[in-house]
């Protein structure tokens, strides 16, 4: 009968499941939960913040702003609507409605020009 119990996976008279069993399930989640909070801290955290920079920055995109789109062009805003916005893309005014979802940047500001040294 003991054969029977032991190979059927029931414990022994006697052996009841203790604090060891508890243990040992812990021992087994923790690594699963390291992974986690692993995963957290590296991947989608930071991934989360270059999100929200990116939402804020193309909130914050007025008229007057040189901006780049995903697909290459360089322009300047001139009317923006709701979320689609009007840019100007060269000295022949060449205008261009986008989705501000469309924008990948700001262009840097323009510097004062500095003259080259002359020989």
């Amino acid at each position: 009968m003991d054969l029977i119990r032991l190979t059927a996976g029931a414990p022994a008279e006697g052996m009841a499941m203790g604090a060891s069993g508890y243990l040992s399930t812990l021992g087994g989640l923790l690594p699963l939960v390291l992974m986690v909070v692993i995963f957290y801290f590296f991947l989608i955290r930071p991934q989360k913040k270059r999100d929200k920079e990116e939402r804020e920055m193309r909130n914050s995109i007025q008229v007057g702003d040189e901006i780049s789109t995903i697909g290459g062009f360089i322009g300047k805003v001139v009317n923006i609507k709701d979320d689609v916005l009007t840019i100007e893309t060269s000295n022949d005014r060449t205008k261009l409605r986008i989705y501000r979802w469309a924008i990948r940047g700001k262009e840097a500001e323009p510097t004062d020009k500095v003259e080259a040294p002359k020989e």
